[in-house]
């Protein structure tokens, strides 16, 4: 497994090492003590898995702390482009983003830590989504940034006139707007 840390300190893609034969393929898709030999302690006590089709934009999300949760993120069959961004006060990289394409066919998956905002747009006609969390989903601490927010101004690789976006999505703050309580610690 290749642990790669990103320009934004704390986000790391993951790289698995996919073995192949005439039979199909095999890999670990999480190892704790490869995780922890390169200073990644997470316990991850649930996943979720979700199912999109073709121009659907989810996010940016996440929970304040206490109830924040990092997310180990992969895509099993189809192509989505994901998205983390720093909302950590006092952080070099505050308000920076960054993107990959990762596929059930690259098998490339993202640990996005806490005080990152996440969110995704499918790129196949379908897509199913499966990530691991460090904590449980909190309602009263959910919360979101606007995914076509013109200060962070993302390409989300969609058409913007198909983009299928919840409502509840629609009108979430803009970055600046949006409540955060999380500080960068390094």
């Amino acid at each position: 497994m290749n642990i790669i840390e990103t320009k934004l300190p704390g986000l790391f893609l993951i790289e698995p090492k996919v073995f192949t034969d005439d039979r199909g393929y095999f890999f670990e898709s999480y190892n704790e003590a490869s995780f922890k030999k390169h200073g990644l302690d997470y316990t991850f006590i649930q996943d979720n898995e979700s199912m999109s089709s073709y121009g659907v934009i989810r996010g940016l999300h996440y929970q304040l702390a206490p109830y924040s949760q990092a997310k180990l993120i992969r895509v099993l069959d189809g192509i989505i482009y994901d998205v983390a961004v720093d909302i950590r006060e006092n952080s070099p990289t505050y308000g920076q983003w960054q993107g990959f394409e990762i596929s059930g066919e690259n098998k490339l998956q993202l640990l996005i830590p806490r005080g990152f905002a996440h969110g995704f747009s499918v790129l196949s006609e379908q897509v199913t989504f499966l990530y691991k969390c460090d904590n449980l989903y909190f309602p009263e601490a959910d919360r979101g940034i606007n995914f076509n927010d013109p200060t962070l101004n993302i390409d989300w690789g969609v058409d913007p006139a198909k983009a299928i976006v919840s409502p509840k999505d629609r009108i979430l703050p803009t970055i600046s707007e949006a409540e955060k309580n999380f500080v960068f610690n390094q």
